[in-house]
């Protein structure tokens, strides 16, 4: 009988199959063996077991053949990407500025390469990937291009928001979004035509592990650097701004390309990539060790939370570092668990199934506390896109958490690691619809009307371009106080109705002349019907 008929009679069948394997093994036909799980599992590619055999011999083969970096296109392409993030950092001639389309008076506010950084990285990986691997060049194109198309749609739409603040959020947040875009699209090329479950979730390790030695990387640049500033210094040379630069963002975008470069083989699918051994092995154990740590963590915060249970619901900052918690709880979840079951015996997968529970039930009941404080806060305010955007991220997170404990109790322990691999699958596809729907909706859904109040005083015009809605106006030398609406200055009554309305003191704009709050015409009063309103 063929290797592929004894594979075709045993697939059902795990311990007769892995003992035809070893016998395959000593009798020198393991190469045999190995063509006939591939057949087998391009017939049935849906076939659990064949699956797992196929990345199992893929990566043994791999393992055999040698782990070899390819620095011919990893190091051109990486000093490439080095050059070009040099170049853009250069603010006094390519910097992101604001523009007042009343005046005409421009505000510079970051340089460009903080916003395009990550797109033309990523552009780069995945021409990395694509002449170090299979070649793919469709992928490739693609993904440059719809990167390129989305720094494009920040960059011509930005100014189309009002006013100033939410331009200026929308940009500081686009960093964040474009750099998830950015990921996904080298995700694009590094799944080519292996996009399902298995190759999503390595993926997302492989993922890890750049970033992992990225940062090590620039811990070790950041040290040389100081110390070569250090030397010259200490003889009185200060290195003009363009060397630095060359430094500190061309030395980034070598790093960017080369970290991807030691920890990725371009020509095997993620799911058939070394997890076991060298860095990989140290970063998942890594994870493992800061697992019961952060859970200590969370139960210690949440019994403090009822002491401090209105600190989010009143402090922006709260709001942010819960945010960035909850990020962080998510890529220690994605790290700590295996890529394939063998990693762990069986009492090492039951406690890490408890580890990654106790964590995903407790960032659950802090990422539902976060969600209420941020619409809390809109509610009593405004919306704007920090609040719009991050309101959404909780949602997504959530999911995440939420499906993550479902599938757990659904899996049991038998099945948990297939299911902690769906939901993180899915939890991609999450990410990127929402980082693209953050990019694409804030112009549209913020946009400003400036033609509207060009009739009024200039002041005022600098005002509303300047300060988001409420805006309250007070002159020198007037007790009154005013909200600004649709052109109309608006009586506040008194100080309890002002109270009572939500204002805040920091709402109130003082230097606005006394002649030309006059000039604004008058509106209701606040509240309703308190007679007519007093000049200023």
């Amino acid at each position: 009988m063929s290797y592929h008929e004894t594979i075709q009679s045993l697939a059902g069948d795990p311990e007769k199959l892995e003992l035809a394997y070893r016998q395959a093994v000593t009798a020198g036909d393991e190469t045999a063996f190995a063509e006939a799980i591939e057949a087998s599992y391009a017939h049935a590619g849906d076939d659990v077991l064949l699956a797992a055999w196929h990345y199992r011999l893929t990566a043994a083969a791999a393992k055999v053949k040698g782990r070899v970096v390819a620095w011919g296109w990893a190091l051109p392409l990486g000093l490439l990407n080095g050059l070009l993030l040099w170049l853009l950092s250069d603010d006094r001639r390519f910097s992101i500025q604001l523009t007042n389309p009343l005046n005409g008076q421009v505000y510079t506010f970051i340089p460009a390469v903080l916003l395009l950084a990550a797109p033309i990285s990523a552009a780069l990986i995945a021409l990395f990937l694509t002449l170090a691997g299979k070649r793919r060049w469709g992928r490739a194109v693609a993904v440059a291009l719809g990167l390129a198309a989305g720094a494009a749609y920040v960059l011509l739409l930005f100014p189309h928001l009002w006013p100033r603040l939410f331009q200026e959020q929308y940009l500081t947040l686009m960093v964040l979004h474009l750099g998830i875009l950015a990921w996904a699209g080298a995700g694009v090329v590094a799944l080519a035509r292996r996009d399902n479950r298995e190759n999503r979730f390595a993926f997302l390790l492989k993922t890890l592990e750049a970033f992992v030695v990225g940062g090590l990387l620039a811990i070790a640049g950041g040290v040389f650097t100081a110390i070569t500033f250090g030397l010259f210094a200490a003889l009185g040379i200060e290195l003009p701004q363009t060397v630095q630069r060359l430094f500190m963002a061309g030395g980034g975008g070598l790093i960017a390309v080369v970290a991807v470069a030691l920890v990725y083989e371009p020509r095997l699918a993620p799911a058939e990539q070394a997890f076991d051994e060298g860095l990989s092995k140290l970063v998942a154990l890594l994870m493992r060790l800061l697992l019961p740590l952060t859970v200590g963590v969370l139960v210690v915060y949440l019994a403090f939370i009822p002491f401090n249970w209105r600190e989010p619901f009143e402090n922006r900052d709260v709001l942010l570092i819960f945010n960035a918690m909850l990020f962080a709880v998510i890529a220690l979840l994605v790290g700590a668990t295996p890529a394939r079951a063998a990693e762990l015996d069986e009492r090492g997968q039951a406690w890490l199934r408890r580890g990654v529970i106790a964590l995903a039930a407790l960032s659950l009941l802090v990422s539902l506390y976060a969600l209420a404080a941020i619409l809390y806060r809109t509610a009593n305010g405004r919306l704007t896109p920090n609040r719009l955007l991050f309101i959404g991220w909780d949602v997504v997170n959530i999911a995440i958490l939420a499906a993550l404990l479902i599938g757990q109790m659904r899996a049991g322990r038998v099945r948990w690691l297939e299911a902690m691999h769906r939901t993180f699958a899915a939890a991609i596809v999450l990410y990127l619809a929402w980082s693209l729907a953050g990019l694409l909706a804030p112009p549209w859904l913020f946009r400003g009307a400036p033609a509207d109040v060009t009739g009024l005083p200039e002041s005022v015009q600098y005002v509303l371009y300047e300060r988001a809605d409420p805006i309250l106006l007070k002159c020198y030398g007037s007790p009154h106080i005013y909200l600004l609406k649709e052109g109309h200055k608006l009586w506040v009554k008194d100080i309890p109705t002002f109270e009572a309305e939500g204002y805040r003191w920091s709402d109130v704009v003082l230097d606005v002349p006394c002649d030309d709050l006059r000039r604004l015409p008058d509106g209701e009063t606040i509240p309703p019907n308190s007679g007519p309103p007093p000049q200023p």
